[in-house]
């Protein structure tokens, strides 16, 4: 049975679709507990809230982790056209794999932390 994110792959492409399976597989090692989804009519990974998304266009290959994940990388980032939330990876280029590595990594930190400092708010003091 496939889902969402396979079927996306599949109408991609046959040229994207590797690279796009090796962003998959390359977020899945690093965010195991994360679920897959398609939102905004892309590939997104959920883990505490959305994690990381993915695409293919004409061109290149866009990671979306939200602009948190811009700013802590902006410098590893520089090379390549951003957004607030978003990069593109050009597909006549290697993909910066160690880089899209260490910024799932944090990403799930930081999902993780939003989600252990709410736990304290909502929890009540011991009597």
């Amino acid at each position: 049975m496939t889902n969402k994110i396979d079927d996306y792959i599949s109408a991609q492409p046959e040229e994207v679709r590797d690279l796009l399976e090796l962003v998959r597989n390359l977020i899945r090692d690093e965010a195991p507990e994360a679920s897959e989804d398609i939102k905004y009519g892309i590939p997104t990974f959920i883990q505490n809230g959305n994690l990381v998304h993915f695409a293919a266009f004409k061109h290149h290959i866009g990671l979306y982790p939200t602009p948190s994940g811009m700013t802590e990388f902006a410098e590893e980032l520089s090379p390549y056209k951003a957004g607030k939330g978003s990069v593109q990876f050009p597909l006549d280029k290697p993909l910066p794999l160690e880089l899209i590595r260490k910024i799932v990594r944090f990403r799930v930190q930081e999902t993780q932390a939003k989600k252990t400092s709410g736990k304290k708010k909502s929890e009540k003091p011991p009597q």
